[in-house]
């Protein structure tokens, strides 16, 4: 049950609590009222009847009359007092009020029939029992109505706390009032604007830490270039290439964490192909990799993407699966979805569970990566607007799947301009 459900619910059970209890009091005090006053006068026919009795007259006393209950005959037998007595009714008669005493070692009483209050009190409890219905009904739409504020309130705050999530960082809240609702909503905004700031420096300081390393990382290449050949200067290229490409991921990655930095450049092309020529560009920087990786393609399809950004993905995973995973790693095309799947060890569970995270790689890979790789990946996915799912599968080993149509974005191709314009709905 929802928010609105449980608040009209606790609303609607507070009304008919209410209800019943006043209900209740009004019944009981009415009841004892009536009571009372027919007390009063039964008893006060039944000394008019005693006096008459004493007189000699014949009055409406009743002298040892058999109906009389005999709880009240032992009663005024036993004390001589004077005494009331409230007999309930059966189908046919309705309740009767007596009054009874002793006097000259007999039993006087009379009679009063108790059915107009009866009646009345009956009335009063159909009411009672129509009001508090009434109160309920009301109650509950109350609920239903105050529900429905404060949960398109809330709801409005999750909205935006999700938008934030997702990436939207000038999503605000507009709070209302100044209750605990509106407190959240300020509270969103201030986180807002604190992440906004942080990520902000965080991405300044990453840029420029590798902006700044570009010139000398280029200079360090090319005198590594220059060493002569031997097994020594072999090590030392590799080292400054893998340096060269970790400040190029660094940059991307800066770049991808800036919406609309770069434009997406919209064209029409094959799956296949794009397969092919990521699998390639990673074969050219590993030619030792040639031999472990397969491209299988069953069906083909044409799809609307950016060519580089889709091979830029593919690459990386690729490049992830020979590094991290075991061979044959297979680049399977299947329509508009690529699956890159490897034998080895399997995704880290950190990873399933909250996605690729920059700079950070599972136990057994400690120092075998950055985790830009797949930050990367994931990145070109959100730009592009594609679905990129990560799993392992039950045989064993890794699988990351590319689906290029889950979200293909709108274009008319005979508009002018369309390629490298931002299609709404990217960023």
């Amino acid at each position: 049950m929802g928010l609105r459900g449980r608040t009209a619910a606790l609303v609607a059970g507070a009304a008919v609590l209410v209800a019943t209890v006043i209900g209740l009091l009004v019944h009981r005090q009415t009841a004892g009222d009536q009571l009372a006053d027919a007390r009063r006068v039964v008893d006060a026919r039944l000394l008019t009847a005693v006096r008459d009795h004493a007189d000699g007259e014949s009055g409406a006393a009743l002298t040892d009359p058999p109906g009389l209950p005999d709880e009240l005959r032992r009663l005024v037998t036993r004390d001589r007092v004077r005494a009331t007595f409230l007999q309930e009714g059966d189908g046919e008669r309705g309740p009767v009020l007596w009054a009874a005493t002793r006097t000259d070692g007999q039993v006087l009483a009379v009679r009063h029939s108790y059915a107009p209050q009866a009646r009345a009190l009956a009335d009063l409890d159909g009411v009672l029992i129509g009001s508090g219905a009434l109160a309920a009904v009301l109650g509950c739409g109350l609920g239903v109505a105050v529900a429905a504020a404060m949960g398109r309130r809330i709801s409005a705050s999750a909205r935006t706390a999700q938008s934030i999530a997702d990436g939207d960082l000038s999503a605000r809240v507009s709070p209302r009032g100044r209750d605990e609702i509106a407190r959240l909503g300020a509270a969103v905004n201030t986180m807002a604007d604190a992440l906004a700031a942080r990520l902000e420096a965080e991405r300044r300081v990453t840029a420029d830490i590798a902006h700044e390393l570009r010139t000398p990382v280029a200079g360090l290449v090319t005198a590594a270039g220059l060493l002569p050949p031997d097994r020594s200067s072999e090590l030392v290229q590799d080292r400054v290439h893998a340096l060269r490409s970790l400040v190029e991921d660094v940059l991307e990655v800066a770049r991808l964490d800036v919406p609309g930095i770069e434009q997406v450049q919209w064209e029409r092309a094959t799956v296949s192909s794009l397969a092919r020529r990521a699998v390639a560009a990673v074969v050219d920087g590993d030619p030792a990799a040639g031999d472990r990786v397969r491209l299988l393609v069953g069906a083909d399809a044409d799809v609307d993407t950016d060519p580089r950004r889709v091979e830029r993905i593919l690459g990386n995973l690729v490049t992830n699966a020979l590094r991290h995973g075991a061979p044959p790693v297979e680049v399977e095309v299947d329509g508009p979805v690529v699956r890159v799947t490897d034998h080895g060890t399997g995704f880290p569970g950190e990873l399933l569970a909250q996605g690729p995270q920059r700079f950070r790689t599972g136990a057994r890979e400690r120092g075998r990566g950055t985790g830009l790789g797949l930050t990367i990946v994931a990145g070109q996915a959100h730009v592009l607007g594609v679905a990129v799912t990560f799993a392992n599968p039950p045989e064993g080993g890794a699988r990351a799947t590319v689906d290029l149509s889950a979200r293909q974005p709108a274009r008319d191709w005979d508009s002018p301009g369309a390629a490298g314009r931002e299609v709404p709905g990217s960023t």
